[in-house]
């Protein structure tokens, strides 16, 4: 009895993050688009070879993006927002990097986050009258790719119903389910070009099954399939990133070929489908982890197969829970590791290879794979039993904190006006995020002290010096509350996490945010605690530089939590406390530095979000907790600040403001402030600085735009308590578009202050 392996998806960014190399290279103009293309092909036919060696039965294909792959579904069925002016049948390289980028007349498609990855995706556009097209060219080409090498594809497209719900309706209010009946139609042409082409199967992938769905939605998937399954090669009907057992009965029955369950973030929904599956479908059970990098437990997923493969025989099919792209790509890599820690880790080609000893195991039983499983036994036991996990102190510290600790002495109206009594900002404070551009001068420093080669004092001279410029600049610029650069920062989770004990690091454990973006997460295996101030120093340096308020800028505790691969032994809000007492430590010491700005970044609270609504108000109860434990303590005149970009907020606007930063920041300007609508009724009742510009985009805002976006911000937020700043940090902008965007910003703010004076 043999058993399919397969994947979802793999990491598209390469073991060497090749894909961000070639693509940067590109938009410098060092590499043209044959050259970009070509090192695009050979990175994805080098991975189809490599899980084939591996023994992967049917690779992905159309998994491999340029950009995202929620834009790839778009352009596959031809629906270009408008506004851009595209032909979708005749699109050019340079025009698809401007829909994700940007152009000169044009903003970028709005982005956020890929339900609650850190991935962030490209958000369709629809309009009452979007027009779809198929156009399978580009998807075709790399079935042949695959076949070419000997290997077995499997097209993975983004299934119609999620992709018609992830976009967004413009223009004139209207139903997205009006679109669905045009949007079928060109699925069905795609799918029959792909049988044509001699594909078996096809995945299509349906990750808001894993929602809350409205029945409207719920109920139009049967017609929608049963449109789809006659023209189609056998599909397998793909959900991730939770359960759905509550849909069970409609799914066995639709004229799909088999179906994908996230079996680790689910695993309990497997007995609603095993008992009576159809004996005419497989069935893919996503068993390996696909978003966290711990090594599995072999043994009991053995347990677990075996009687499903007794029941299904060859219908059983093994994966990782979703696709491998929030995976790292190889843990063999890690030379440096500490090797407990290492033999504890697994990559994306460690899946593969638990992936081929579970198939095995069913296969010829579990002698064949006993050196495995003891390995796994081992590895995991030694994990449990480590020193290095556990700091009794610091469950002594959570255990002790009294009643209220999350909470300040003070209401925010009291905070407010001991704030601006030594503050004494204009009205209409112009501030930034927190980081200004990481320019090659600072990498190359960063990188020559962190190999020995900069001594200490050489390094922290030439870091003062980029502080020093940060602050001249704004200063001449004419910002209100200044920052200090962040520099000397490699990440705004890493640079703390290399920092805070319970962390660890790797060399080359890279995931892609967006793009050419890529983050390394730090993984968290123990206890966290702060043996030493992080940023007090360098806050301290910038404050003396300034008659200005500098602020201190820390990453807060769910986002540290969000973008590291978190220890599963523990649950998650515990860690998370753990988290916030160790920036607790460190926002006191800031204060008593005399820096009573403080930013504490929160980007990844919306992300952390459940996805099924039940599970909300126990995650944002701890969440919220933990925000609110981090600046625990601090004087009612020491601002707290916090940040948050790319997500939709809109529903959780009680839990933020629950959070009580006196000052918010919050991305806006991509989906043209269409959150201060829910701003509007929700009255949020402390001060709030709506982005007014996009920092992802090379683009210049005019003064024209700015003026729009604040003109719309100061219908629903009163004067007294709205703050001017960007969507997000200035890191991976260059300096002389950072300086005309700010200038542009500074000066729409001292109009409108000069407005509000004429007309109080």
């Amino acid at each position: 009895m043999s058993h399919i392996t397969h994947l979802l998806g793999f990491p598209r960014i390469g073991a060497k993050r090749e894909l961000k190399i070639l693509l940067e290279s590109h938009w410098k103009n060092e590499l043209d688009e044959a050259a970009l293309q070509q090192g695009a092909k050979e990175l994805r036919q080098k991975h189809w070879l490599l899980q084939k060696g591996a023994g992967v039965a049917l690779s992905p294909v159309g998994d491999f993006s340029l950009y995202d792959h929620v834009l790839d579904a778009q352009l596959l069925v031809g629906a270009i927002p408008p506004r851009f002016g595209f032909d979708a049948a005749a699109l050019t390289t340079a025009q698809y990097f401007e829909l994700a980028r940007g152009n000169r007349e044009q903003p970028a498609l709005e982005m956020t986050k890929w339900f609650d990855t850190n991935y962030h995706y490209l958000v369709p556009e629809w309009q009452a009258d979007t027009a779809f097209t198929a156009q399978p060219q580009r998807l075709l080409a790399q079935v042949r790719e695959a076949r070419a090498l000997g290997v077995a594809a499997k097209p993975v497209l983004l299934g119609p119903l999620s992709l018609l719900w992830l976009g967004k309706a413009k223009g004139e209010a209207f139903d997205k389910l009006t679109l669905l009946p045009g949007l079928v139609a060109a699925y069905r042409e795609l799918l029959a070009a792909l049988r044509a082409e001699g594909a078996e199967w096809t995945q299509l992938d349906e990750p808001i099954l894993a929602l809350d769905l409205e029945p409207a939605w719920r109920d139009a998937f049967a017609p929608a399939y049963a449109e789809l399954s006659p023209h189609a090669p056998k599909l397998l009907l793909a959900t991730y990133f939770g359960g759905v057992a509550e849909h069970a009965a409609w799914l066995k029955a639709l004229p799909v070929a088999g179906l994908h369950l996230d079996l680790v973030r689910a695993p309990e929904q497997i007995d609603a489908f095993a008992a009576d599956y159809p004996a005419d479908k497989v069935l893919s059970a996503g068993i390996i982890d696909g978003r966290n990098i711990w090594r599995a437990d072999l043994s009991a997923l053995q347990d677990q197969l075996a009687p499903l493969a007794e029941r299904l025989g060859e219908r059983l099919w093994l994966a990782p829970s979703c696709s491998l792209l929030h995976s790292p790509f190889d843990a063999a890599a890690e030379t440096a590791l500490d090797p407990e820690l290492k033999s504890w880790l697994a990559f994306a080609v460690q899946k593969l290879n638990e992936l081929k000893t579970l198939r095995r195991g069913l296969e010829q039983g579990r002698a064949a794979i006993a050196d495995e499983l003891a390995g796994s036994d081992f590895a995991r036991e030694q994990r449990r039993a480590s020193p290095r996990i556990h700091n009794p102190a610091v469950a002594r510290r959570l255990a002790g904190l009294p009643e209220n600790a999350d909470r300040r002495a003070s209401a925010y109206p009291v905070r407010a006006e001991k704030q601006q009594s030594w503050l004494k900002l204009p009205p209409l404070p112009a501030t930034t995020i927190g980081s200004f551009p990481q320019t090659p001068a600072i990498r190359a420093s960063r990188a020559a002290f962190k190999k020995g080669e900069l001594a200490a004092a050489d390094y922290q001279a030439a870091m003062e010096k980029e502080i020093e410029l940060a602050i001249r600049r704004q200063e001449a610029l004419g910002l209100d509350v200044l920052v200090h650069g962040e520099a000397e920062r490699n990440d705004m989770v890493e640079y703390f996490g290399e920092q805070l004990a319970g962390f660890a690091f790797t060399q080359g454990g890279w995931v892609q945010s967006y793009g050419s973006r890529c983050v390394k997460p730090p993984v968290i295996y123990g206890d966290v605690s702060r043996p030493a101030a992080m940023t007090v120093d360098w806050a301290r340096y910038a404050q003396s530089l300034s008659a200005k308020p500098v602020k201190g800028m820390l990453t807060g505790p769910v986002t540290i939590l969000q973008w590291s691969f978190v220890r599963d032994d523990l649950p998650r809000g515990e860690v998370c406390r753990q988290i916030a007492l160790a920036l607790n430590d460190e926002v006191r010491d800031l204060e008593a530095a005399g820096i009573r700005v403080i930013q504490i970044d929160e980007p990844a609270i919306r992300e952390g979000l459940p996805l099924k609504r039940h599970q909300r108000d126990g995650y944002l109860a701890w969440a919220g907790e933990a925000f609110r434990l981090s600046s625990h303590g601090v004087d009612d005149a020491t601002q707290i600040h916090t940040h948050m970009c790319y997500s939709e907020f809109g529903d959780i606007l009680p839990a933020i403001a629950a959070l009580d930063a006196d000052v918010i920041t919050i991305e806006t300007s991509r989906s043209d402030m269409e959150l201060l609508a829910d701003f509007g009724r929700f009255h949020y009742p402390n001060a709030i600085g709506p982005g007014v510009y996009d920092i992802h985009s090379p683009r210049v805002p005019t003064v024209a735009e700015i003026r729009a976006l604040l003109k719309k911000a100061l219908q629903v937020i009163p004067a007294e308590r709205l703050w001017i700043n960007p969507d997000c940090g200035l890191k991976t902008r260059g300096w002389p578009e950072v300086e005309a965007a700010l200038a542009a910003m500074v000066a729409v703010g001292r109009e409108l202050r000069a407005e509000l004076a004429h007309t109080a």
